[in-house]
């Protein structure tokens, strides 16, 4: 069979994070069959999930956080109590913003930035005092940084894992399809404490499991979660006739019902009404996650609070719903998850990550047959999408994200991470925090938001920083091989070629369309 080098390189970029250097002959063995290539992930349905030392379930973790916040409370009663009675209580630090919808990338950037406990890029640290001319002494040394907590140790942990499959992997294609459901049904780790020490399990227990399964299942697990139950506030959320409502004189929280209906299922004029987001969120009353003092359940695991649903039956999308507690709601996902506009909003946008930010309304059709004929399974739906001639004609123009960059970048360079910092600080730098975007919509998924020219010199100055640190001893020449062979263009070849140095080569390597584009 002759070797197709352009289709590897679209089998690579496209459906994965790109060629790994070394011995791996990534670019050779997808040359050979591109699509099965592809498509061989997809066979081993257990390599989607991501199990590594130390990493804990949500209800482990959950009790490990509510530990640290009593040791927390414990040590500043402590202190306060030892402290002088004339000492002054600090002012009241700012309340955080709630996360918000539709913000610019830059201003998103900062935003989340700003709430990010990893170690900031060095441009944020403070200026030398030679740039302030009126300072009267110069600033005392710095303490020494404070030891990683609990939350900091487990995201940390959580990220390592996920860029080290990613990197290792063979294509890769299985590994976006989980960044993919992952940004469909996000969640923000700077919601809080929970929300952070529970980014990596949430992705680990209620995406991976259903990749290659049913959307339903993923649907259900994710609502289910208690990092979106927190996320979108649904343990706040008390039928108005629930004997909870009644006590406590508080109502629904529509957050979660919302979200679901437009983010995650229906799709903004998906045929949903203000009407149907209340009945939804009365239907899910109850669906919280045990606290604490685990009176409802095991800590920091799902459970139904009857006390908190609102009683009766319920109209939804002009359907009926009898009181059958937890059911209720179980029932009400399955048929939005089957609902027509459910299969056109995934088809659409399975179809716009992969393929074009403008999907070619043939392949959307295709899939959206797809998904309504297997009751949307995911495994049809992405091997589906590897059969479509669409997906190897349209040309690579689509803008690879931050995470996908820096994946990709590692790769090339056959380096698996042992620290995330760098990755987790190059992100944030870049807009993409890592688990972290400015709203319930995810990070955006078109090229426009992330080719701004303060995004890609941003860029360039990462390149040029791995070109620094890895370039005397790597041949950029070699890296093309491994990268596209002769797919690579002429242009990109004597770019590299006229480098003034094998430093300056490797990053224009990294910032060439063959390493942005996919």
């Amino acid at each position: 069979m002759a070797r197709d080098s352009q289709a590897a390189l679209v089998a690579l970029n496209r459906f994965g994070f790109g060629a790994r250097g070394g011995a791996s002959g990534d670019l050779i063995n997808a040359a050979s069959d591109p699509r099965g290539f592809v498509k061989a992930e997809l066979v081993r349905a257990s390599g989607v999930l991501l199990e590594a030392p130390g990493l804990q379930s949500t209800q482990q973790l959950g009790q490990a956080v509510f530990a640290y916040q009593d040791q927390v409370r414990q040590a500043r009663e402590a202190a306060k109590a030892a402290a002088p009675a004339e000492t002054q209580p600090p002012a009241p630090s700012e309340p955080k913003p709630g996360l918000r919808r539709n913000l610019s990338l830059n201003a998103a950037a900062t935003e989340v930035a700003g709430q990010m406990t990893e170690a900031k890029p060095a441009d944020n640290a403070a200026k030398p005092d030679a740039m302030q001319p009126n300072a009267a002494a110069p600033p005392a040394a710095k303490p020494a940084p404070q030891p990683l907590n609990v939350i900091q140790k487990t995201f940390r942990s959580e990220a390592l894992a996920r860029l080290q499959r990613a990197t290792l992997a063979t294509c890769g294609f299985t590994e976006r399809l989980v960044a993919f459901w992952s940004n469909h049904f996000c969640i923000s780790a700077t919601k809080g404490e929970l929300a952070r020490i529970w980014a990596g399990a949430f992705e680990r227990e209620a995406i991976r499991p259903h990749v290659l399964g049913r959307f339903a299942d993923m649907l259900k697990a994710v609502e289910q979660h208690p990092a979106m139950l927190f996320f979108l506030d649904n343990q706040q959320s008390l039928g108005p006739d629930s004997r909870a409502g009644q006590n406590r004189k508080r109502g629904l929280n529509e957050n979660l019902a919302r979200e679901i209906m437009e983010l995650h299922t229906l799709g903004v004029g998906g045929g949903y009404t203000q009407e149907d987001v209340t009945s939804l969120a009365r239907i899910i009353t109850g669906w919280t996650f045990a606290g604490r003092q685990g009176q409802l359940g095991t800590p920091g695991s799902f459970v139904f609070n009857t006390n908190a649903h609102q009683p009766g039956a319920q109209m939804l999308l002009g359907k009926s719903y009898e009181a059958t507690g937890l059911a209720q709601g179980e029932a009400a996902l399955a048929d939005i998850a089957s609902h027509p506009s459910t299969a056109n909003f995934i088809a659409t946008k399975f179809v716009r990550h992969f393929v074009a930010d403008d999907p070619p309304p043939g392949l959307v059709a295709r899939l959206r047959e797809i998904f309504v004929k297997t009751d949307g399974d995911l495994k049809a739906l992405a091997t589906a999408l590897v059969d479509s001639d669409e997906a190897w004609k349209a040309p690579l123009t689509k803008m690879r994200s931050p995470y996908d960059f820096l994946v990709a970048s590692g790769r090339l360079l056959a380096r698996v991470p042992e620290d995330p910092g760098a990755y987790l600080n190059n992100l944030n730098l870049l807009g993409q925090p890592l688990w972290s975007p400015a709203g319930p919509n995810g990070f955006p998924d078109t090229s426009a938001a992330w080719a701004a020219p303060e995004g890609m010199k941003l860029r360039l100055d990462i390149a040029a920083q791995m070109g620094a640190r890895l370039g005397p001893n790597i041949d950029p020449l070699d890296l093309l091989e491994f990268a596209a062979a002769d797919a690579a263009s002429i242009e990109t070849r004597r770019t590299i070629e006229r480098a003034e140095s094998r430093q300056q080569a490797l990053a224009l390597l990294l910032m060439s369309p063959e390493m942005q584009r996919r």
